[in-house]
């Protein structure tokens, strides 16, 4: 239970740690927005929603910056070979990439509708203060002129009473790109939901990709400087709080109070993302480059149940137990790229995989091999990259729990085990394996090709738990999923309830394949 609590409360510090800069970030700039001096004019006219929509400005800047980071593959292979001789719990948050992936989508979609509103109650303000013939400061402010040779004087975007607020969104580069951005989020995010994910795969695929023009949006988003601020050298000559209140004396040749000039924002949001954009690019060039090189099947095995079985051979290919491949079949789709794990072992002369029947390109991929193409059909290889089954020789006991196809990462690691034991390999901590078995009709197991088979079933958690915590009382015991999520939070309970106050007795880990 111990090793549980840690790792809880190191996930629980990571998550505070990125709420806790959110909320500082929002907090600086909103009072930063609401008090300084620069904005004093501004605030006149747009009131407390200037503070809203620049805060949550600087918070989408923030979030945009981390978005890319969780889907870098490579950097994440990277990360967790080197972290090798870190403990568990540093190592298994890097599992928990595509969960963090969501919840800063989730976080950018927050601050947007903050924005969105914001600067809805922004242009509905600048919009009637245009209107506004009663003499205010507010009124005055917004008819400020627009003349190239005044650039520096307007600080109202509605540039006349007869513009409308719409014209202004779709013909100014912030409201275009603003609509463009929105428009492509709630694309992103509605495709990505679980019910489309998994029943129309190739919709969020597409569709996710969008996040290119979100990028771009995000880029040129703040060229146009819609909100602007009084100048430093203005503020000198004319502060705001010696001469808002004779506003009517500006530019009087008895006041010392001048016309205050205006600025806009110079774009800031390139600085915040330029650098994950650099690392995303490497690593699609990085992709594109591995996925070039040339894939020669050397077998293909049709399984019951409609399962397709690829052998393959790459020239320098090199993988470790539980990786896992992204697969393209340029005859079915150019673009479309499928993750599979790795059913061979790293000790086998080629790599495989086992493709079951589960979507509309699926089927098709299974089709094009059943219908014996000649020659056979190219395919693409892209990876291997790692998951949390690398691990799996760090515990004395390993139980290893699949569902369904769920169970293909473990062939990988059975055949693995089974090399290693022939070979009488002296760093193999793992002493016991917890199987079940698939029930075909042959002498063999269809994946790993061993005569002791891998069970299929719904076994009793509970005494699967208690029996093997009391088969090994001392022992440090790795439980691995491949499977839904309810299964998931089962297994996690009884990895939970199993374990030991006491850290020299048994120690369950719980961890879940997630790609």
């Amino acid at each position: 239970m111990g090793h549980w609590v840690v790792n809880h409360w190191f996930s629980v510090l990571f998550l505070a740690v990125w709420l806790g800069l959110n909320v500082f970030l929002f907090v600086d700039a909103f009072l930063k927005y609401e008090k300084a001096d620069k904005y004093y004019y501004t605030r006149a006219i747009l009131g407390s929603a200037l503070a809203w929509a620049r805060a949550s400005a600087l918070c989408l800047n923030f979030n945009s910056m981390l978005i890319l980071l969780p889907v870098c593959r490579n950097l994440l292979s990277f990360l967790r070979g080197t972290c090798s001789f870190c403990s568990r719990t540093l190592r298994k948050q890097l599992d928990h990439n595509l969960t963090f992936h969501k919840l800063v989508a989730y976080m950018i979609c927050l601050h947007t509708a903050i924005h969105i509103i914001a600067h809805l109650f922004n242009f509905d303000r600048y919009s009637r203060s245009r209107q506004a013939t009663d003499g205010s400061l507010a009124s005055i402010l917004s008819s400020l002129s627009h003349h190239e040779k005044e650039e520096g004087s307007w600080l109202n975007p509605i540039q006349s009473p007869n513009m409308t607020v719409e014209y202004v969104t779709f013909t100014s580069i912030a409201g275009l790109t603003g609509v463009i951005m929105t428009i492509t989020l709630i694309l992103m995010v509605t495709s990505a939901t679980e019910s489309i994910r998994r029943s129309y795969f190739e919709v969020f695929w597409y569709t996710h990709h969008f996040f290119i023009f979100y990028i771009l949006g995000l880029l040129i988003h703040g060229i146009g400087g819609i909100v602007r601020g009084q100048t430093e050298e203005s503020i000198d000559e004319s502060h705001p709080h010696k001469c808002a209140e004779s506003f009517e004396k500006w530019d009087d040749g008895d006041s010392h109070c001048k016309r205050p000039q205006f600025a806009g924002h110079s774009p800031e949001s390139w600085k915040w993302i330029l650098a994950p954009v650099i690392l995303y690019i490497f690593e699609r060039i990085l992709r594109f480059y591995r996925s070039q090189q040339k894939i020669v099947i050397t077998k293909v095995v049709m399984h019951p149940s409609k399962v397709l079985e690829l052998q393959m051979n790459k020239r320098g290919f090199s993988m470790e137990v539980g990786q896992y491949i992204f697969v393209n079949c340029p005859l079915i789709s150019l673009l479309e790229w499928h993750p599979f794990t790795l059913t061979s072992a790293p000790e086998e002369d080629f790599f495989s995989v086992h493709i079951r029947a589960a979507g509309d390109w699926t089927e098709n991929l299974i089709k094009v091999f059943e219908q014996q193409y000649s020659p056979i059909p190219r395919i693409e290889v892209d990876g291997p990259f790692g998951t949390v089954s690398e691990d799996v020789f760090q515990y004395e006991v390993a139980m290893l729990v699949g569902a369904g196809i769920g169970v293909t990462p473990f062939a990988s690691i059975l055949k693995s085990i089974w090399y290693k034991f022939q070979r009488a390999d002296q760093n193999l901590k793992t002493q016991k394996v917890g199987h079940a078995a698939l029930n075909f009709d042959k002498a063999t197991d269809i994946l790993t090709g061993l005569k002791q088979k891998t069970c299929f079933g719904r076994p009793m958690w509970d005494n699967e738990f208690s029996t093997i915590a009391t088969s090994h009382p001392k022992s440090v015991v790795g439980v691995f999923l491949c499977g839904p999520r309810t299964l998931a939070k089962s297994l996690r309970k009884c990895c939970h309830r199993y374990s030991s106050l006491d850290p020299r007795k048994v120690q369950f880990y719980f961890n879940k394949e997630n790609f």
